[in-house]
């Protein structure tokens, strides 16, 4: 989307920081991002974690760990409504940074925004709680889409080494987000959960210290340039004089983006009972608000089908194949976003976390080793991080030595507890874990099959990623069969369910925006993108609002009923995309 139509910045003259020094091999500047990335995803992931869990806690009163008690139903419309918004407002934040404020001004603006929503939450009351979460979708709109940024624009002159670059850029993302979701989850999970918010918090305004005092090592990497022969240049390039938008085109976005934006806070509202705006639509089969979501729908299919067509036919076909992606991403991210929503819910009350004895003890040796030692790892990067810029960004350093005293003694905090307890329960968050876990442990093997002869196309990567994550609810689903009451599922059935959903992100998440900038014209890119993006928030409503049935179908049905039905969606969709290959390669026109 925004980050790749991001103008260079600066001029070559005045870009030569001093991140271009090298540690582990590569820039150091690398690191500052990677560290940043690191801390503002354990920030999020820390947060999102507990967000379900919270709203759907019994009310106890005067206790920490007291939630809101409001059903799986009410809580996954809200959630869905912030996951939805999480990936449309980067659309915009991308282009402030364009025109405006650049990549590292709206990444420090988001930054500070999303510190004010961490802190918000907080307080335990319900005005600062949807304040702070408003905060987050407005400061993740500016965040999101600048860190890729800034980091495609360090090493655009050395494009040889970006794809290791951003194999470490995302460690550092899915390390944030394993600490995150491991302490934020426990320290709320065991103290209250406004101790938790407020840990995520802290971490979130470290880390916008720390990126902002590496202002010296950064030179002007995603400052927007004001030369005026640059600012010239950039207003003669060709963005889409070949295909403007008509006056018909823009009144179809508009009437889409009011009726997305009126259903995405009419579902929480409606569902817990303060307002419904499309009461006066409501059938007997179906309630307005969806009647007018189709329609909303009906309408953004015409509208892009329509511009795209009025393209030559190669760049029309690979726009197409693209919107083809772009669909089956839907079903993926469906099924996939259960994660944050119904497992958490299925792992609270459904999955036997009790533990004595000998299991006990092997399962905090594991967990043990699984804190301790990527913490080893990563302080290890920032010793030699530390050595390789201590003159130029102490101040940045010293801050980033403040986070990894106090997430040392978190870790040791947590397992001391741990090791202490003759009977103990998993918390939770624990099992949301296992999806950065798995990334870190596996996504090195799953992408030397992109290099080797055994390389499937798109259409095959989406099948098999789909079918892995198939097969991920196909397995909780039999251990939920005979379930009785009083009876529970065993944990290694969550777990596995976990590592096949993980195999399925490997195989569709890392490779689909690297098809679009492929298939689609530079000057298109950032409207091929936001389409992208759109999908996915469409996909986070429908996980979101698809998961609040768990207990609806558990009630009416069986638990199994729940998981083969997410068993059935994404497996048809695989089988479906696969079968579209000679289509989807054919509308490639040999794009690999």
């Amino acid at each position: 989307m925004s980050n790749v139509s991001r103008s260079s910045g600066s001029t070559e003259s005045t870009n030569q920081g001093d991140y271009k020094d090298l540690v582990l091999g590569q820039r150091s500047g690398l690191f500052v991002l990677f560290f940043t990335e690191m801390w503002e995803r354990f920030s999020f992931y820390g947060m999102r974690v507990l967000l379900i869990q919270f709203l759907t806690a019994a009310v106890l009163v005067g206790d920490a760990k007291s939630g809101w008690a409001w059903s799986a139903e009410q809580a996954g419309a809200l959630y869905g409504t912030y996951a939805m918004m999480l990936y449309l407002t980067p659309i915009f934040g991308g282009i402030i940074a364009d025109k405006y404020i650049g990549s590292r001004m709206a990444v420090i603006v988001g930054a500070i925004i999303m510190t004010l929503g961490h802190a918000a939450m907080a307080f335990d009351t319900t005005i600062m709680f949807f304040i702070g979460l408003g905060c987050l979708v407005i400061g993740t709109g500016f965040f999101k889409p600048n860190m890729p940024s800034i980091l495609g624009e360090m090493y655009k002159d050395l494009p040889e080494k970006k794809d290791g670059a951003y194999t470490i850029f995302y460690m550092g993302v899915n390390a944030g987000a394993f600490f995150g979701m491991m302490l934020c989850g426990y320290v709320a999970e065991t103290q209250g959960w406004h101790w938790g918010f407020g840990l995520a918090g802290v971490f979130m305004l470290l880390g916008t210290l720390q990126f902002a005092f590496a202002k010296p090592l950064m030179g002007n990497l995603g400052v927007i340039n004001t030369d005026k022969e640059a600012v010239a240049a950039k207003q003669l390039e060709d963005t889409d004089k070949r295909n403007p938008f008509t006056i018909s085109d823009y009144l179809l976005i508009g009437i889409v983006g009011v009726i997305g934006f009126l259903y995405a806070f009419n579902d929480p509202l409606s569902k817990n009972g303060i307002i419904d705006l499309f009461a006066f639509l409501d059938t007997g089969f179906l309630r307005g608000q969806y009647m007018m979501i189709i329609v909303a729908l009906l309408i953004f299919v015409y509208l892009l089908v329509s511009r795209i067509i009025r393209y030559d036919k190669v760049v029309r076909d690979r726009m197409f194949a693209v919107v083809l992606l772009a669909f089956f991403l839907i079903f993926f991210f469906m099924s996939f976003e259960q994660g944050a929503t119904s497992l958490v819910l299925v792992a609270r009350d459904y999955i036997d976390r009790s533990l004595s004895g000998s299991a006990l003890l092997t399962f905090n040796i594991i967990n043990a080793l699984l804190t301790i030692g990527p913490l080893l790892i990563i302080s290890w990067v920032l010793i030699r991080l530390a050595k390789a810029t201590w003159t130029r960004i102490a101040l940045s350093n010293i801050i980033l030595i403040v986070c990894f005293v106090i997430i040392w003694g978190a870790a040791i905090w947590m397992l001391k507890n741990e090791f202490s307890k003759e009977a103990s329960e998993i918390t939770v968050s624990w099992f949301s874990t296992l999806n950065s876990f798995f990334i870190i442990a596996l996504a090195s093997t799953v992408s030397k099959l992109w290099e080797s002869k055994y390389n499937p196309s798109a259409a095959f990567k989406y099948g098999f990623g789909l079918i892995l994550v198939a097969i991920g609810f196909l397995v909780l689903g039999l251990g939920a069969m005979g379930v009785s009451e009083g009876v529970k599922i065993s944990m290694i059935f969550l777990v596995l369910t976990y590592l096949f959903h993980t195999l399925g992100e490997l195989f569709i998440s890392p490779v689909g925006l690297s098809y679009v900038s492929k298939l689609v014209p530079a000057r298109m890119l950032a409207f091929m993108f936001g389409i992208w993006y759109l999908a996915i928030a469409i996909a986070q409503k429908l996980a979101a609002v698809l998961g609040g049935q768990v207990e609806t179908i558990q009630e009416q049905y069986s638990l199994s009923h729940f998981f083969f039905l997410f068993t059935a969606i994404p497996a048809a969709a695989g089988l479906l995309v696969m079968i579209c290959n000679p289509l989807i390669k054919k509308l490639m026109h040999g794009v690999k």
